[in-house]
């Protein structure tokens, strides 16, 4: 069979490649150039079946044993997941697939500070890949969806405590809630006593109430959010309670003002 006859047959079927014995260099180009993966059928491929591979099909590079720098960054650039395919890839490598996602994490090894908040300011959910991340990562993750503090094995309580105060549903990823973790939380959100409204005795719950509320410094998300908690309320288990008459007895003076504001805003 001529050459051209079998260029015409591997431009059809470039599979065929496969089972031919000391193909031409014009054979071997013509399969990687109908499909890039071909490469892996052949034995010492030049430089340009390689660049040729990889144009034709960015999946060649899995099957290309040591890419020049210029191929691993043509096949970052076009997908970030190829990062996979390189041993220890280097900090710029990872940098160019952080810039498309951020679950590129994954594949550095030792990763820097820097490429981890690279990773989670690119897509919040990466630090579920990060092993043991530090407590400026996990508070940087919470801050951007309070959901990620279901990502982290091991959050300090600070994390638990932000995820809270950004949404009181982050409570549903909490494990080991005692007693004091609670008030805690409280204290960061009125709204989680939907969550264990008769868990608390009313003395703790005002106590709590009490050191938040009274504060000049306090948020006014927090006062907000008090005011309208349905799980407090005048007719509300052990926690009844008219919180209007509470603020005014001890809240401070911005509590007060932001009460006065809120109660305007609703009526």
């Amino acid at each position: 069979m001529t050459e051209d006859k079998l260029i015409e047959i591997i431009e059809t079927n470039p599979i065929i490649i496969k089972s031919l014995q000391s193909p031409s260099e014009k054979v071997k180009l013509a399969a990687v150039k109908r499909d890039g993966t071909m490469i892996r059928y052949i034995e010492n491929p030049t430089e340009e079946m390689k660049e040729v591979a990889i144009k034709s099909s960015i999946r060649a590079i899995e099957f290309i044993q040591n890419p020049s720098y210029e191929m691993k960054k043509y096949a970052v650039t076009q997908a970030w997941n190829t990062l996979q395919y390189f041993k220890d890839p280097s900090e710029d490598l990872i940098k160019i697939a952080l810039e498309q996602k951020g679950w590129a994490i994954r594949y550095a090894i030792n990763p820097t500070l820097e490429l981890q908040k690279l990773a989670i300011e690119k897509d919040y959910d990466s630090i579920k890949y990060i092993k043991s991340p530090a407590e400026e990562l996990q508070l940087l993750a919470i801050t951007i969806n309070y959901e990620a503090l279901r990502y982290i094995d091991k959050p300090t309580l600070n994390a638990e405590i932000l995820a809270v105060k950004e949404n009181e549903a982050a409570i549903k990823f909490i494990t080991n809630l005692d007693e004091n973790k609670k008030i805690l939380l409280l204290k960061a959100n009125p709204l989680v006593m939907k969550y264990f409204n008769n868990d608390i005795s009313k003395e703790k719950v005002e106590a709590a109430l009490k050191e938040v509320l009274s504060s000049e410094k306090v948020c006014e998300k927090y006062v907000r959010a008090y005011i309208n908690c349905k799980s407090i309320s005048e007719n509300q288990g052990n926690i009844s309670m008219d919180k209007v008459l509470f603020i005014y007895k001890f809240g401070s003076r911005e509590a007060k003002k932001i009460t006065v504001d809120e109660k305007l805003t609703v009526h």
